[in-house]
This record gives C-alpha cells, structure tokens and sequence, in this order.
C-alpha cells in the first residue's frame, strides 16, 4: 500500500477515535450538570422499581430529556472520553481504542435490549436512548478501527482482528 493510502487511513483511525472521545467526554460532563437532566417524574422517565435506592439512584435523570443516565454514566462516559481523546496520539492506540470501544459498545447496547440487564445489574442505565448512542457510535469504531483497514489492506476482515 502506499504511503498516501495508509496516512489517510492512519487520520481517519485518529479522527474517529477523536470525535468519539469528544463525544462521550461532553456527554460525561454535561450528565453533572442539573440543568440539562430531566428529573424522574416529571416526565416519562423513572427509576426501575425492582432497582434499591443508592448508587443507581445518584443523580439519575434523563441527559437532554433523552439519554437515561446517573452519577457512575457520567464518569464511564468521561473516562471513555479521555481515552479516546488520548489515543488521538497516535494511529496504533486510535486503532486499539476504536476495536475494543466497538466490540464493547456493540455488548453494551445489546445489553441495553435485554430487560432483565438493562440498568447493568443495578448500577447504570444503558436502556432507552443510550442504545440508539452505543450502537451507531460501535458501528462507527467497527467501520474505522476494522472495517476500513482490512479494505485498504486488501486484507479479510477476520484476518486483519
């Protein structure tokens, strides 16, 4: 491959990693911030009722009036945020980080369909919005971090993971 290809690659690697890092670290920061949470109640959002009160319930509320979330979210949304802001660094880590936010982010969505898991055992909501979120951002670190490189590669994607 040449040289031109692979640097573009390389940059779309970094740039997904980058505006998911962005993402997700807007997300986890804004999640702290009252004003932008619907409190349960007040509109169709809840609490399940088969959830104990405690770390679930810590500043549970809708992000936006649309993405469920609390306290924990928050700070996984911030921590994902950071790391895919730092791979940014380099097109090796972009390309681990956007393969293991994919595969991670594909589970967690599925998760977030299955009644019985969708609050993550008790600890945060993944229902709702967040699974429309997961999945459209695991399909892009899919696209960019495995799809892309093994067809620039000429390489079968089962070989190229």
């Amino acid at each position: 491959m040449d040289v031109m290809k692979m640097d573009k690659l390389n940059m779309a690697e970094r740039y997904c990693a980058l505006v998911i890092g962005i993402l997700f670290l807007i997300l986890g920061i804004a999640g702290f911030i009252p004003a932008l949470l619907s409190v349960p109640g007040t509109n169709a959002s809840y609490i399940p009722a088969d959830v104990a009160p405690g770390a679930y319930s810590a500043g549970f509320g809708y992000l936006f009036g649309i993405f469920p979330t609390n306290f924990l979210h928050n700070l996984v949304h911030a921590a994902v945020g950071i790391f895919g802001i730092a791979s940014y660094t380099s097109a090796s880590s972009a390309r681990v980080f956007n393969r293991f936010f994919a595969v991670s982010y594909i589970l967690i969505a599925i998760l977030g369909m299955i009644p019985a898991a969708n609050t993550v055992f008790g600890l945060m909501p993944i229902f709702g919005g967040n699974v429309l979120l997961n999945g459209l951002t695991a399909v892009a670190a899919l696209y960019y971090g495995i799809v892309l490189p093994a067809k620039l590669n000429d390489v079968a994607v089962v070989r190229n993971i």
